[in-house]
């Protein structure tokens, strides 16, 4: 299992696990964008405890949905 994990590390530190490294970025950013922003809504309007359960969920949620759709070399 960690000889998986380590191979794919080193793909992706060599730029030959995707075939879009723009279009990844791309789709981290937006899921970073929007747990950011639910976090300081959610922390400013109720609870900075709220706000981090919920900014984490959401990105969480986020990131399979907008990854499914990648492509790999």
């Amino acid at each position: 299992m960690f000889e998986m994990i380590f191979d794919s590390v080193k793909l992706f530190f060599t730029g030959r696990l995707f075939q879009n490294y723009s279009k990844v970025i791309q789709l981290f950013l937006v899921g970073v964008l929007c747990g950011t922003a639910i976090l300081v809504a959610l922390g400013y309007f109720v609870s900075p405890i709220v706000g981090a359960i919920g900014g984490g969920l959401v990105a969480g949620i986020m990131q399979p949905v907008l990854f499914k759709n990648l492509k790999y070399k």
